[in-house]
C-alpha cells in the first residue's frame, strides 16, 4: 500500500492532551489527520484531573483565607459553603473547555471521529460508535494517546468505594470521607475535602506519604497537612467494612474503628489499553501495563506510536505535550526537536499547603552523585504573621558538591508550583549554586529565599 492510498497520515486514537496536541501539530505541518475519542474532549486533565482538581483546590483554600482575613483587619459572619454551587460551575467550565477543543480540532483541519478505536492492523483503526456501527480507517501512522484511569478498588469495601474519577460529583457531599492511599492523588484530595469542611483520615498502608518525593520534603507536608485538620493514620489498611444506615463501619488493622460517608481508594492509576487490540499485533506490555516504546515514541509495530500516561516515563499533562511535539517533529519535522531531559520535569502536588519540586531528590542525588550539599530554610511566610495560622514553608536545594550544579529544588508552602516553575528554568539550564547566589532577590517574597540561602545544613 502506498502513503496515498492510506485514509490519513496520522490516525490519533485518545482525546487527552498529547493526542490533541499531537493531531493539531501534525495537521499544521500538512498531514492529513483522523481523531478517534469516544469520551469527553481534553482526556483527564480536563474533565477528571488537573482543571477540575485546581478549581476545587481554590475552593478549599477560601476558607483559609476568610480565616487569615480577620488578622488583617477584616470582620466577617460565618462563611458558608454550598456544594451544589461548586459542581455546577465547574461543571459548566469543564463543558466550556470540551468546546474549545472541539473548535482547536476543527480549525487545524482535523476530522474528529465519535467512538471507540481498536488496531485491526499495524495500518488499520476500528472506530465503533455508540450504536455499534463501526468505520475503518487507514493510517500511515497510528498514536496511541488513551492515558490512564485509576486502579480499580480492592479488598474489603471495595464494592462500595469511589475513585477519584468519582470525586467531583459526589452527592451529598461528605462530612466523613475516608482516603486510602499515600500518593499525590489521595493527598490532594484529602487536603481539598478537609478544606471544604469534611472530617477526613487518610489511610495508608505505608510508613510514609509521596514515596518517590524527597524525604524530608513529603514529611514537612505532612505534618502541614495534619495542621489544617486532616487525620493521617500509617501503616495501617483496611480490613472490614460494615453497613450501618448510609454510613460505613470502617475496621483498620491498627485496630482503630471509624464512619465514613464515601470511602476512596487512590491507591494508584493504569495505563489505559483495554480494547485496543495491542496483542493481536505482537505488542506486549510491560508488568505495570505500560505500552513500551523506544526513544521514538515508536511500539514493537514500526507504525504504531504511543506517548503520555500510556507509556509511564512521566504521568503528567506538560510532559504528554512534549512527547506529542517530539514524535510530530520526527514524522512530519526536520527531526532535530532535542530529546525530553524528564530528570528536569517541574512539578506540584496541590495539598494544603502545595509542594513543588524540580530535579533530584536529596536520596536520589546522595544514589547519583555521592557528595552533595543541602540548603535549607524553614519559616512562616509574611503574610501569616498578623493571622492565626501556624502554617510554615520550606523551601530545599540540593547541590552537586563536585560541580556546585544545581540538581533540584523543593517548596512546600503557598502557590508552590508557581515558584518552583521559575527555578525549573535553573534547574534545566544546569546552572550552579554561584550563579543561582549572584541573582538578586525580590524582596519581601518567599521565592527570594531561594537566592539568598548561603550555609550549607548538611
Amino acid at each position: 500500500m502506498t502513503m496515498n492510498t492510506f485514509d490519513c497520515d496520522l490516525l490519533v486514537v485518545g482525546a487527552g492532551s498529547g493526542g490533541v496536541r499531537a493531531s493539531r501539530m501534525a495537521a499544521a505541518r500538512g498531514a492529513r489527520v483522523i481523531f478517534a475519542e469516544g469520551g469527553a474532549l481534553g482526556g483527564t486533565c480536563v474533565n477528571l484531573g488537573c482543571i477540575p482538581k485546581k478549581l476545587y483546590s481554590h475552593a478549599a483554600h477560601c476558607r483559609d483565607l476568610f480565616e487569615e482575613s480577620v488578622g488583617f483587619g477584616w470582620s466577617r459572619g460565618a462563611p458558608s459553603f454550598d456544594w451544589h454551587t461548586l459542581k455546577t460551575r465547574r461543571a459548566a467550565e469543564i463543558a466550556r473547555l470540551n468546546a474549545v477543543y472541539d473548535g482547536l480540532l476543527a480549525n487545524a483541519g482535523v476530522r474528529l471521529v465519535r467512538g471507540w478505536a481498536r488496531l485491526v492492523g499495524a495500518h488499520a483503526v476500528a472506530v465503533r460508535d455508540e450504536s455499534g456501527v463501526e468505520q475503518r480507517f487507514t493510517a500511515r501512522h497510528i498514536l496511541l494517546a488513551t492515558g490512564g484511569r485509576p486502579q480499580v478498588p480492592a479488598g474489603a469495601g471495595a464494592d462500595s468505594a469511589v475513585t477519584s474519577d468519582d470525586m467531583f460529583d459526589l452527592h451529598p457531599f461528605p462530612r466523613r470521607l475516608l482516603v486510602v492511599g499515600g500518593g499525590y492523588i489521595a493527598c490532594e484530595f484529602a487536603s481539598i475535602f478537609t478544606g471544604l469542611g469534611s472530617e477526613v483520615t487518610l489511610v495508608h498502608r505505608g510508613p510514609r506519604l509521596l514515596r518517590g518525593f524527597d524525604e524530608e520534603v513529603a514529611a514537612f507536608a505532612a505534618v502541614e497537612m495534619q495542621k489544617k485538620g486532616l487525620t493521617v493514620r500509617l501503616n495501617a489498611t483496611v480490613v472490614d467494612v460494615q453497613r450501618l444506615g448510609g454510613a460505613q463501619v470502617v475496621r483498620l488493622s491498627d485496630g482503630a474503628a471509624l464512619e465514613a460517608d464515601t470511602m476512596l481508594h487512590a491507591v494508584g492509576r493504569q495505563p489505559f489499553t483495554e480494547g485496543l487490540g495491542l496483542e493481536s499485533l505482537g505488542i506486549t506490555l510491560h508488568a505495570d501495563g505500560t505500552v513500551p516504546v523506544d526513544a521514538g515514541f515508536r511500539t514493537a509495530v514500526p507504525s504504531v506510536h504511543a506517548i503520555g500516561d500510556l507509556v509511564g516515563h512521566k504521568a503528567l499533562t506538560p510532559v504528554a505535550l512534549a512527547e506529542a511535539m517530539a514524535l510530530v517533529d520526527r514524522l512530519f519535522g526536520d527531526g532535530t526537536r532535542p530529546p525530553i531531559d524528564y530528570d528536569t520535569v517541574a512539578t506540584a502536588v496541590f495539598t494544603h499547603p502545595n509542594i513543588g519540586t524540580v530535579g533530584k531528590s536529596e536520596e536520589r542525588a546522595r544514589k547519583d552523585h555521592g557528595n552533595v550539599r543541602i540548603f535549607r530554610a524553614e519559616f512562616k511566610a509574611l503574610k501569616h504573621t498578623l493571622s492565626d495560622s501556624t502554617e510554615r514553608t520550606l523551601i530545599k536545594m540540593v547541590v552537586d558538591a563536585a560541580t556546585d550544579r544545581v540538581l533540584g529544588m523543593h517548596m512546600v508552602g503557598a502557590d508552590a508550583g508557581e515558584v518552583i516553575q521559575g527555578f525549573a528554568v535553573a534547574v534545566q539550564a544546569g546552572l550552579t549554586k554561584a550563579q543561582i547566589d549572584r541573582t538578586i532577590g525580590i524582596h519581601p517574597t518567599v521565592a527570594e529565599e531561594f537566592v539568598t540561602m548561603r550555609e550549607p545544613v548538611r
